[in-house]
């Protein structure tokens, strides 16, 4: 009896590895999600980004309402600012995200956005004239067909208040805008031409839903802006004063898509970033080091064959160990991982994850963005 049952505790324990097993593999794989939020006039999400980076890797913010975001939500929802999403919205908005969580896509986000929900009057904000034409930048860090809803508050409206949606109206639609740059990088972005309504003055914010044709995706994005006359500046986070640059890397600003030479066109089909992107997640970490994953999504219409992800650690990090991935490490400590044989090809609209393990000095997220490049 005590044979059979040694027996029995073997095989359930052969049974629980190998469910394991399984289960990371599928792990591995998954479907993709698209991701994108206002850059003009910058996002919460989007400008706190832009005041929290450091040379380092670090966040630091200066805005205090940035920095209490940060201190709620965490860093992974500043380094995914981009991933302010609902993937079951279908394009529903009022009754469906609730009064008080439209920032934070109704808290339905595979990241924590709770905290730039906060009702205060000291965000980042872009500064514009009521009545002028401006021209919207939206991120698409992954490119998809849909729609865009342009809402703005209502006179009277109060930052100090709960953002509610009987506080909106709907002012512009926009369905396929054109887009520059490429996905997968801080300034690739779509933009259109949006007429201000006249008659306004003081704070307002504008909010954009955007709506995928192509899936139930929907993304969410909350502007803070002031009618005062201003021409997009920006003012109440690092370097105010300025109109901040689509690349926030590139102070020349954006490329010229109908440029056969633009080696970020997002229309030719030889740019290794077209449809390709990533996303860097902290999973784990202790004294001196720490566990990451970086998810390599393919929102392309054909299969990815072959994908390199490249990115500079912060400050005092190196990489120690990768799986699923082959890694190279340059000589200014830059990491490029490249798939593994047998992750090499990845279908349209999904994903594959790799994992990495660093020592660290506290600076877990990297310098900057991390992309795609030619593998």
């Amino acid at each position: 009896m005590a044979r059979r049952r040694r027996q029995l505790v073997s095989m359930m324990a052969a049974f629980a590895t190998l469910l394991g097993g399984i289960a990371l593999t599928l792990m591995g794989q998954g479907s993709a999600q698209a991701h994108g939020v206002t850059m003009m006039p910058g996002s919460r999400t989007y400008l706190c980004y832009l005041d929290a980076r450091t040379s380092t890797g670090a966040l630091d913010p200066t805005n205090p309402a940035c920095k209490a975001a940060l201190a709620e939500s965490g860093a992974t929802s500043l380094y995914n600012w981009f991933a302010v999403l609902d993937s079951n919205a279908g394009g529903r908005g009022q009754g469906y995200v609730p009064d008080g969580k439209l920032c934070s896509a109704g808290d339905r986000s595979p990241y924590d956005f709770s905290g730039y929900n906060a009702a205060r009057a000291d965000w980042p904000r872009t500064h514009l004239t009521s009545g002028s034409t401006i021209e919207v930048k939206h991120s698409n860090w992954a490119a998809h067909p849909g729609s865009f809803r342009v809402y703005l508050t209502k006179p009277g409206y109060s930052p100090t208040s709960e953002l509610g949606w009987s506080d909106l109206e709907l002012i512009d639609t926009v369905t396929n805008p054109p887009q520059v740059g490429s996905p997968g990088t801080d300034g690739g972005h779509y933009y259109w031409n949006l007429n201000l309504p006249s008659g306004r003055s003081g704070d307002a914010l504008m909010f954009i839903q955007w709506v995928r044709s192509d899936s139930q995706e929907n993304f969410f994005s909350c502007s803070d802006i002031v009618f005062d006359g201003g021409h997009g500046e920006v003012t109440g986070m690092r370097g105010s004063g300025g109109t901040p640059t689509p690349d926030p890397t590139d102070p020349t600003g954006p490329t010229d898509p109908t440029d056969p030479t633009d080696p970020t066109d997002p229309t030719d089909p030889t740019d290794p970033h077209t449809g390709c992107m990533a996303v860097y997640s902290v999973t784990n970490s202790w004294s001196g080091g720490f566990q990451g994953s970086v998810e390599v999504m393919n929102h392309d219409t054909k299969a990815l064959d072959g994908w390199a992800v490249q990115w500079k650690p912060g400050a005092g990090t190196a990489i120690s160990s990768v799986w699923s991935g082959v890694l190279t490490t340059a000589s200014d400590g830059t990491a490029t991982v490249k798939n593994a044989d047998y992750n090499r090809t990845i279908p349209p609209d999904s994903s594959v994850t790799f994992g990495f393990t660093a020592t660290s000095t506290g600076n877990n997220f990297p310098v900057g963005s991390i992309g795609c490049v030619n593998p």
